[in-house]
């Protein structure tokens, strides 16, 4: 086995052992399972690019030379096939789609492996972290292998192998691939939607254009980013543009089209036929966030009066694309629903009975204006695939199907854990997710590093390092607590809706509030002395003339620290404030973003206050 990095830049050698040039790039037939190498791309003198036949001119290769079987005179040059590509130029550090992991990964190396003396073949594209340090260096590969031995975490190939990569980046103006979009094609529309989702911005169109107007409608509806579904939408020309919106379901297309600018969407639906554009507008007529916004018009709906073999007829008449039916919804003359079949009532049921002795009666609705949050609640809390949704007077205007509820739940689950500091994210896994994890979790060290600088840099040198790093000391305490006061915050907000009735008051959350700054702002000035009188004896000397102790400065750092702990818990209602108006606005908060600010700002205040202290007639003022 050899890789793609141990070969590029290698000597290649003529007959004579002369040195032609240095290896610069391979080339394969990609029709193949395993594709060979058919072609040796190589700088020859005065840098001029070479390619010659791999199977007619290569002699030996290994990890430190190529040698050519013929002298430098006798070389032919070659040029790629339309159904060859460089692995160098077209493949390495290049975005691929795994087709079999169903996600989008960087290309950091190439393994080949040698099927006969001189046949080399292209296994796959190594995508793990020895890969890339492997193409820096091969010595850096052999520490970090050595070092995961050592800690008991092995590196292992992550090895992609060639028949499930799907090149997505072509230039078709320099090569022409055999390889197709074929496997892309028949993946699930919710993989596709993910795989699009990862792949650079510039390259999202290209993958997109190979798909059909059917997949597209199907992908688009089950993209997370709305905006990004709307980018793509807008870079299409209208009339496609409008075809695929007429393919989507009309909840789906609904918020969609909310995503284009007014003259977009407007040109779009006026291409729609016209009860497509009649179901979206009527959807879009709704308040963002509420059941009539997730809602689908397309109802399975029959007179109460009717029989089991009429409702079948009707069933057997929905087009092909119907939103899925799981309930039958009957009405009566005035057209409210009254009732409602399952379908495993339908199928058990004698074709003459009526429908109405089958129907439940006791029916859970929703109106169109109620938070989609609380109708995805009660889907859940009532084990039901679909609500209907009905308006002040009984009708039935659609219903909230099972999926819609979950969307809402998962979209809900994953603001929530953002604010609360998590993360939502389902590929946060591996050595990245857990660096991540521990610089979240301990910002405060950073933090507190920022703080003894600015400490430092503001005592120019009139105390000694000891005693500036014992003011500092207690800053750790109060950046930990500074955390604590955000998840309190965080906490709350998730727990109260402010409509709620029940929900505590702004005025008793501030009172809280200042009360646990108090509290924790005391807790830590004791901590602090008692730390002090622990430690260090009653008469600690000073470290020489003009300098104050180390027990008044470690007790200087305890009054600053407890001053910012009660003002990070007195600006609670200011973060809570700041919360819920970004939560009205329907924008997205980040828990760690509000953490970082509540740091900065106890930092701020504890290095203000330690500087008033240890000032003229300060704690350690003696020494200033």
């Amino acid at each position: 086995m050899i890789y793609l990095s141990q070969l590029l830049g290698n000597p290649v050698l003529d007959a004579d052992g002369e040195k032609v040039g240095t290896v610069s790039d391979l080339g394969i037939a990609t029709g193949e399972v395993f594709p060979r190498i058919t072609s040796l791309a190589f700088m020859g003198p005065g840098r001029t690019p070479i390619m010659i036949s791999w199977r007619k001119f290569v002699d030996t290769y290994d990890e430190s030379e190529v040698r050519l079987k013929v002298i430098a005179t006798d070389l032919r040059f070659s040029y790629l096939q339309p159904d060859e590509v460089l692995l160098a130029r077209d493949i390495l550090n290049k975005q691929i789609v795994d087709t079999h992991g169903m996600r989008v990964v960087r290309v950091n190396d190439l393994k080949l492996s040698d099927t006969s003396s001189t046949q080399l073949r292209l296994l796959g594209a190594e995508v793990g972290a020895r890969g890339l340090l492997r193409s820096l260096h091969p010595a850096l590969e052999r520490v970090a292998l050595r070092l995961a031995r050592t800690f008991g975490h092995p590196m292992p190939e992550k090895i992609i192998a060639w028949s499930y990569m799907d090149l997505v980046e072509r230039d078709l103006s320099n090569v022409k691939l055999s390889v197709s979009h074929k496997t892309l094609d028949d993946m699930h529309p919710a993989d596709i939607a993910d795989i699009i989702e990862r792949l650079d911005p510039r390259l999202r169109g290209q993958v997109f254009a190979q798909l059909d107007d059917e997949q597209r409608a199907s992908a688009m509806a089950e993209f997370d980013d709305d905006a990004m579904a709307a980018e793509l939408m807008g870079a299409m020309n209208e009339r496609d543009a409008s075809r695929i919106l007429s393919e989507m379901d009309p909840d789906d297309a609904a918020e969609l089209v909310s995503e284009l600018d007014y003259d977009k969407a407007e040109k779009l639906l006026r291409l729609m036929g016209v009860q497509e554009q009649r179901a979206i507008r009527q959807l879009l007529g709704y308040r963002e966030n509420t059941a009539g916004r997730i809602m689908t018009s397309e109802v399975a709906s029959i007179a109460a009066t009717a029989t089991v073999e009429d409702a079948v007829e009707l069933l057997r008449g929905l087009d092909e694309d119907f939103e899925a039916v799981r309930y039958v919804y009957l009405t009566d003359d005035d057209g409210k629903l009254s009732g409602v079949v399952t379908l495993n009532a339908l199928i058990v049921a004698e074709p003459g009975t009526r429908l109405s002795e089958l129907a439940t009666q006791d029916l859970i609705t929703a109106s169109p204006e109620d938070d989609q949050e609380d109708v995805a609640e009660n889907i859940a809390k009532y084990d039901l695939l679909a609500m209907p949704v009905v308006n002040d007077e009984g009708r039935l205007l659609g219903i909230v199907t099972v999926d819609d509820a979950l969307d809402v739940l998962e979209e809900e689950h994953a603001e929530d854990l953002q604010i609360a500091g998590g993360s939502a994210d389902g590929e946060d896994s591996g050595h990245a997710s857990t660096l991540l994890w521990l610089v979240r979790r301990n910002a405060w060290v950073a933090l507190w590093a920022v703080g003894v600088l600015a400490l430092t840099l503001a005592v120019g040198g009139r105390l000694a390092l000891a005693e500036t790093l014992a003011i500092a000391i207690p800053l750790a305490v109060a950046l930990v607590l500074a955390d604590d006061s955000i998840s309190y915050v965080t906490n709350f907000f998730l727990e109260h809706d402010p409509e709620d009735e029940d929900a505590p008051s702004m005025l008793g959350f501030t009172f809280r509030g200042l009360g646990i700054g108090v509290a924790a702002g005391a807790l830590v000035a004791l901590l602090v002395v008692a730390l002090m009188n622990l430690i260090l004896s009653p008469a600690v000397p000073t470290s020489g003339p003009g300098e104050g102790s180390l027990g008044d400065a470690l007790v200087t750092g305890g009054f600053a620290a407890a001053f910012s702990t009660f003002v990070s818990f007195a600006l609670t209602p200011v973060y809570l404030g700041v919360l819920r108006r970004r939560d009205a606005a329907n924008k997205e908060t980040s828990g760690f973003t509000l953490t970082i600010v509540a740091m900065v700002v106890a930092v701020a205040v504890f290095t203000a206050t330690a500087l008033l202290l240890a000032g003229p007639g300060g704690t350690v003022g003696a020494g200033w």
